[in-house]
């Protein structure tokens, strides 16, 4: 097969230029690789011009009746439809199949959040670390305030560089950017720049010399997304928390308290760096489901009758 036809070689070219020209993260790329060879095998060995609309919604069914949920199959729609948008751009096909496709509805899960009383649990620390380094502790406890109190998602921490100390310190906020390359600028609450003040002097006698990052490992390099979830999770578990607790939990956390607070869902969405608000509206269930809770324990004639209680 020709390879300016080769689907494989096709798939890869487009990869490429996600990385190379619209500067897409090694997760992002992965995330596409994966979607893309499940394109690979609807298609069968044919070319991506021979498959149509009905062929991509007999796969869409196929994918959905194994289990697939309706949100898998949206985003995998969404990449199927921006490689065949760019293989269009390239004359490689006439027509995108996936315009006009959707992926089946489900039923849209609420993120966990942690209560305001189990977020201060979490965050209550700086214990000498279990490997008797307590420099570890004061790290955990700069990086776990500073998911909580600015909303952020793990890469974004993770990504954060010394620079940002100035601002972070100085003016109480932190520049991160966030998807598809979009800058903004968060609060850091004061119990967080307490922490990161702590940190950075422990952080000096760490860090390799030249190492640019905010926080680093015991080996004095960037410490890994993977280490920070892992640390994470050990902090709930010592804290005795029964659940898994990872970083975007504390974001969801971040977002359901605020919302709480203060009923502001555009300074809610803007703070977590939403492009729709509709991905924010999410939250005002988890509030709806907070205040319920509320009414159902202070309002006379909402609190159930003892079930001992004689009519």
């Amino acid at each position: 097969m020709n390879t300016e036809t080769n689907p494989a070689a096709l798939v890869a070219a487009y990869l490429a230029y996600l990385s190379g020209q619209r500067r897409q993260s090694a997760h992002t790329l992965t995330g596409y690789a994966h979607e893309l060879d499940r394109l690979l095998t609807a298609a069968d060995g044919q070319t991506f011009d021979r498959l149509d609309a009905l062929a991509i919604r007999r796969h869409i069914a196929i994918l959905h009746s194994r289990g697939l949920s309706g949100r898998s199959l949206a985003r995998l729609l969404s990449a199927w439809r921006g490689f065949y948008k760019w293989l269009q751009q390239e004359g490689k096909v006439g027509q995108n199949p996936c315009l006009d496709i959707r992926a089946p509805r489900s039923a849209r899960r609420l993120p966990d959040a942690l209560s305001v009383e189990e977020s201060g649990g979490l965050m209550e620390n700086a214990e000498r670390d279990e490997e008797g380094d307590e420099r570890l502790a004061l790290r955990d406890c700069a990086m776990f305030e500073l998911f909580y109190s600015s909303g952020l998602r793990l890469a974004e921490l993770h990504s954060l560089n010394l620079d940002a100390l100035a601002d972070i310190l100085a003016e109480g906020e932190v520049r991160v950017t966030g998807k598809r390359n979009k800058t903004r600028i968060v609060p850091v609450g004061s119990k967080a720049r307490e922490a990161i003040d702590a940190w950075t002097q422990a952080r000096i006698s760490l860090a390799a010399p030249d190492e640019t990052a905010l926080f680093v490992s015991l080996r004095g390099t960037r410490i890994t997304m993977r280490m920070i979830q892992k640390r994470l999770d050990k902090r709930a578990l010592k804290n005795g928390f029964s659940t898994h607790v990872h970083p975007h939990m504390l974001r969801h956390s971040f977002a359901s308290h605020m919302l709480q607070s203060s009923g502001d869902l555009r300074a809610v969405q803007e703070m977590l760096g939403h492009s729709s608000i509709a991905s924010t509206q999410v939250y005002t269930h988890l509030d709806f489901q907070h205040l319920s809770a509320v009414y159902d324990k202070a309002h006379p004639r909402a609190r159930r009758r003892d079930s001992n209680q004689q009519e």
